[in-house]
């Protein structure tokens, strides 16, 4: 049973008396105050109802109180009722439906494809699946304003990505490295944020800007990595498919210094594979201005094909092969390379763990003059992170990633190793 203190749903009953009331009678207390209008009775009703000990109870509650609480215009409150409901009853569809519905209103339109995957993924009767089909080809984001941001201590074996060699081989002999130079590890302040605007021009098209920006803060001013991009441009809808053109530009600052600026110019298309599966090609071009070394400036192209599918309502995978030329001024930097990545996610509870793994290669055009072996890469990068949405603090979860990257390269000072790891919060939906 659950007490509930009432001074206006129930007018027979004297305002200071405590009411003692089952699950039932609270939920049906709900549904005729939300009927009526009162929907500060009902919001306290199902309320009460989410701290039921009955899971049935408590994920009827948070399902019914998160449409109520979207009526206001609280999106962030709904998705993460809809969340805590799912943590729960991971099969619970209609759920994830509405989930992907509230995700799409905030403007998330990735976390809306991918919600609307696990519910086909998950089996739905074939007259739901057809609806969920036609909502899935409408899917647009309408958001017009939104903003993202991720905060953690990140432990870093090799905040510089150097080497641990103390000398460099080269053409005129062995020269020391100074401890600059070499591998330096430290615990900084990681932080990254994006915000978005998007007007509506026409049906079917937006206009979307994009300011985004990275940061990693150490107490030795000398390694800070800063980075800030903007850019714009239209977003189209063609049948299932969505195009988007973005014209913006990058720069970076290290040890507090401008490090470099490009101008950049891409396309984006994103096509549903049936139900649960999506394919994502992009292509960019970039003009680069190095301003620490003149011979690294020059033109970057990359393209990119990616897969990802949903395997089931908690789980889902992916793959992407990538790649890219830089055009430098100096064919001893220039460069060709490539890069597979894997990733697959996988929810256990109110726990989500995500894992990634890539190799890349990289090849330079020339040897620079100074060393004696033209550079050539192999790269590895592999990651395991874990969201734990119970120990959440309003809309943000606390989340830990560690992230491992090996460089082996035939130029001693381009050969690293490096262990990372992050603890901060997140968005909890």
């Amino acid at each position: 049973m659950i007490l509930l203190a009432l001074t206006q749903a129930v007018p027979v009953v004297p305002a200071q008396q405590v009411v003692q009331m089952g699950a039932a009678d609270l939920m049906t207390l709900a549904g005729r105050a939300e009927r009526s209008g009162d929907l500060a009775t009902a919001e306290r009703a199902l309320r009460a109802l989410v701290q039921d000990g009955d899971v049935q109870v408590r994920s009827e509650a948070r399902y019914r109180l998160a449409r109520l609480v979207m009526r206001r215009g609280d999106l962030t409150g709904a998705a993460l009722l809809l969340r805590a409901v799912l943590d729960e009853q991971p099969q619970a569809q209609p759920v994830r439906l509405e989930l992907a519905r509230v995700l799409e209103a905030m403007g998330d339109d990735a976390g809306a494809r991918r919600a609307l995957r696990e519910v086909q993924a998950g089996g739905l009767p074939p007259d739901v699946a057809r609806v969920v089909d036609r909502y899935s080809q409408a899917l647009r984001a309408r958001k017009p304003l939104g903003a993202s941001f991720e905060m953690a201590f990140a432990p870093d074996t090799n905040i510089n990505r150097a080497t641990r060699s103390e000398t460099l081989g080269t053409v005129l002999g062995d020269f020391a490295l100074d401890e600059d130079a070499r591998e330096r590890s430290g615990i900084g302040l990681a932080l990254r944020g994006q915000a978005y605007a998007r007007l509506a021009v026409v049906d079917r098209i937006n206009l979307l800007g994009r300011l985004s920006g990275t940061a990693d803060l150490y107490r030795d001013g000398s390694f800070n990595d800063l980075g800030l991009a903007v850019s714009g441009g239209p977003e189209l809808a063609s049948g299932a498919d969505r195009i988007a053109l973005e014209l913006g530009s990058q720069w970076r600052w290290y040890g507090g210094d401008p490090y470099s600026q490009a101008t950049t110019l891409g396309a984006n298309l994103l096509h549903p594979i049936g139900r649960t599966a999506q394919i994502r090609l992009s292509a960019t071009t970039a003009w680069i201005a190095n301003r620490r070394n003149a011979l690294q400036s020059g033109r970057h192209y990359a393209a990119t094909i990616g897969y990802e599918r949903a395997l089931s309502a908690r789980a889902g995978a992916g793959a992407a092969l990538t790649v890219d030329r830089q055009s430098l001024r100096d064919p001893g930097y220039a460069s060709t390379g490539g890069q597979l990545s894997l990733f697959a996610y996988r929810e256990f509870g109110p726990l989500t763990a995500v894992a990634t793994l890539s190799h890349g290669r990289t090849e330079a055009d020339e040897r620079l003059s100074l060393y004696a072996s033209r550079r050539s890469d192999r790269t590895w990068r592999g990651s395991l992170s874990a969201t734990v949405r119970t120990l959440r603090v309003g809309q943000f979860a606390p989340f830990v990633r560690v992230i491992a990257e090996r460089n082996a390269s035939t130029v001693e000072v381009y050969d690293y190793r490096r262990l990372r790891g992050e603890l901060g919060v997140t968005r909890a939906f």
